[in-house]
């Protein structure tokens, strides 16, 4: 496979980076195609898309930029300018993975430059801030490499190269060993927290197999839940079976543990059928190696393992993720059902188990069956959904759509 890689970098302060990693592109077998995102000048390094191109994208000249009040609106004007090119440059087949460097300046606009191109393009980021806390989860596109670059803010050493290298190589190497997606089957995307607390997709997966889908399992923490959602807006899936809706929660109690305002909102604005569940939503995750937030102080809570937490909220919030998940479904232009389990919804809530709470169960399905939205169908189950019922009940709808037409057909085994 070719090995078209877009450098982006600031020719007026990296041009000895920048060249240095163009070397070790084609050291490795590829070829950079480098664009200038500075704002200063023009530097060393001679790129193929020059920053006046990219301020031109943005609708401004050079000298705009420069003149637009600081540092802050003059990047940003450029990572729009970049974004747009590099979209473009993608979409055109002209490159085949994205390496970009900088330090904070430079990894603001490299997130911006990312997030325009789609899950699966390789994507290489080398940062002096790589994995920090600066970096907010819902600009980091699930599909990202990060590279720290150490000793790397003011001039070419060896470790400086030793990061640069690596980059190059990930970048390099993921366009050759990379197989992309080819939704040759119709493509059902599922979201699960695990085979721990949601175990819907051990007998799903099966039966949608038989059935001749290919079936996506996402974990919803946070990253997982954002690459559900871009496919899902992406009109990627035939259907959807989003059964864990965690990460909402997460996001209305503040947790670090988000996938952003926008779940469970791409597969009902792409109009793709979807079947709908509460999974997991009884909790709030925070850092297990962090403090328990304040909010649910006094709360059960339980510890999946060293890095994960989850407290279980008060019946006032359950009732708050209720009119949530039906603002949500209420705008969606696809077939909607809204699977109900009377019995629980995750397997820490079962009888004895430390998240159970039958008074929140109670209020969240009160709130539930008063704000669902006239269009969507609304199946209670007298089941659990870890039970073989709840997985039988979402084939038989599932089933149902394929027979109406609703849900593409596919060619069983």
């Amino acid at each position: 496979m070719s090995a078209r890689v877009l450098v982006v970098g600031t020719a007026d302060t990296k041009s000895a980076e920048i060249s240095f990693l163009r070397e070790r592109v084609a050291a490795a077998g590829g070829q950079s195609v480098f664009m200038d995102v500075g704002v200063l000048g023009h530097g060393e390094a001679v790129p193929d898309i020059a920053n006046t191109q990219v301020a031109a994208a943005a609708g401004k000249t050079l000298q705009e930029v420069t003149d637009s009040g600081d540092e802050n609106t003059a990047m940003a004007l450029m990572a729009q300018g970049a974004a747009t090119l590099a979209a473009q440059a993608w979409g055109e087949g002209r490159i085949d993975a994205l390496l970009a460097l900088g330090g904070t300046m430079g990894t603001d606009l490299a997130l911006e430059v990312a997030g325009a191109l789609p899950l699966g393009v390789p994507k290489v980021l080398l940062s002096t801030v790589a994995f920090s806390p600066l970096l907010p989860p819902q600009r980091i596109p699930p599909d990202m490499i990060m590279v720290l670059w150490a000793g790397g803010l003011y001039g070419l050493n060896s470790l400086c190269r030793s990061a640069l290298s690596q980059a190059a190589g990930a970048a390099v190497g993921a366009c050759r060993a990379a197989v992309a997606p080819t939704f040759s089957r119709p493509m059902v995307g599922m979201t699960s927290l695990g085979s721990s607390a949601l175990k819907y997709m051990v007998r799903l997966t099966p039966a949608l197999a038989e059935r001749g889908y290919e079936l996506a399992v996402f974990h919803t923490t946070g990253m997982g839940g954002r690459a559900f959602e871009s496919l899902a807006a992406a009109g990627r899936f035939a259907a959807v079976m989003d059964f864990s809706l965690q990460e909402l929660v997460n996001h209305l109690g503040g947790s670090i543990v988000s996938a952003g305002p926008d779940r469970l909102s791409g597969a009902g604005s792409a109009g793709i059928p979807q079947l709908v569940a509460p999974g997991a939503t009884d909790m709030v995750d925070y850092p297990a190696w962090g403090t328990q937030p304040a909010r649910f102080a006094g709360r059960p809570s339980h510890a999946h393992n060293r890095l994960i937490a989850s407290v279980c909220i008060d019946p006032d919030m359950r009732r708050e993720v209720a009119r949530a998940i039906g603002e949500r479904l209420g705008a969606a232009k696809g077939p909607t059902c809204l699977l109900l389990p009377r019995h629980g919804i995750e397997e820490w809530d079962r009888p004895g188990a430390p998240l159970h709470d039958p008074q929140g169960l109670s209020a969240f399905l009160e709130e539930m069956r008063r704000v669902a939205p006239a269009h969507v169908s609304v199946r209670e189950l007298d089941a659990h959904i870890n039970d073989d019922a709840f997985a039988a009940a979402a084939l038989e709808v599932f089933d149902a759509w394929v027979a109406e037409g609703r849900v593409p057909a596919a060619v069983p085994r």
